[in-house]
């Protein structure tokens, strides 16, 4: 019965059945049920919604704090993603990754190529606007992120042409975008020294606001498969107290420099190390 109210709790946090429709059942859940229900069905949509990890059919048990992932993908980067959207979620401290790599998984199974159609519009423009969230030159942009047959329109303002530049590149190096219609418009006007002391403000909280190590890498991580010049590159991220480690190997130094800015742009990184970061054609 236990088991019975879990299914329909993590139906329900999946938005596709409201709690206030379900059958009355013999037991009640208890809070931790329902806490660890919203958890999965959080990381299950996370998922959905991600165009990497889409077209698995991968299985998401919440234990506590910890996310017990289950399936088969199609190679270690699929399964690496897998664990760091999990981690992402709020309310998860750890994944247990059971995640199995088969590089002859079944990916044209007709149900899941209809649904990773469908969302892949909604997935671009959940991830540029993760993107432009992540980055600390961004993130306290008024932009908004729409998304129509792989053309990301961004509509918004910013305080300079640099900011609207850069959320264009954020947005076109993204896997799967085609074209971006950059309609941001820019104000500088007579509150930009206003602005910029917000700004000032803005980079101090951030200096003195505790951001996790495991958040840190998440991101770092995540904008770099997010990022179509350096998704399948073999990169490790470590973080320590904000300080970035670099490992592995890109094809060339362009790329490795883009690693490295890349990481540089994320919220609470403090420092980027990529001696251990090899260039290797």
């Amino acid at each position: 019965m236990h088991r019975l109210n879990r299914l329909a709790l993590v139906v329900a946090a999946t938005g596709m059945l409201s709690l206030s429709t379900l059958p009355v059942l013999a037991q009640e859940p208890t809070a931790s049920a329902v806490t660890e229900a919203r958890m999965e069905g959080s990381i299950a949509t996370a998922f959905a919604l991600n165009r990497h990890l889409n077209p698995f059919r991968i299985q998401v048990q919440v234990e506590g704090t910890t996310a017990v992932l289950t399936g088969t993908v199609e190679n270690s980067v699929n399964r690496d993603l897998a664990e760091q959207v999990a981690l992402g979620i709020e309310g998860i401290d750890e994944v247990d990754s059971r995640l199995q790599v088969d590089t002859d998984v079944d990916q044209s199974d007709a149900e899941r190529t209809s649904l990773a159609n469908r969302l892949g519009d909604a997935t671009t423009t959940a991830t540029v606007k993760s993107k432009l969230l992540w980055n600390r030159n961004t993130q306290g942009l008024d932009i908004a992120v729409s998304t129509r047959n792989s053309v990301v329109t961004l509509t918004g303002n910013a305080t300079s042409e640099a900011a609207s530049e850069l959320a264009e590149r954020l947005a076109g190096n993204t896997e799967g975008v085609r074209e971006v219609i950059n309609e941001i418009v820019v104000t500088p006007g007579p509150g930009t020294a206003r602005r910029a002391q917000d700004t000032a403000s803005d980079m101090a909280d951030e200096a003195a606001e505790v951001v996790s190590d495991a958040w840190v890498t998440s991101k770092v991580k995540s904008s770099m498969l997010f990022d179509r010049d350096l998704d399948g590159m073999d990169i490790s991220v470590m973080s320590r107290n904000g300080h970035v480690t670099l490992s592995g190997r890109v094809d060339s130094p362009e790329r490795k420099e883009l690693a490295i800015d890349t990481a540089r742009s994320i919220r609470g990184v403090r420092s980027v190390d990529a001696e251990a970061l090899r260039v290797s054609p």
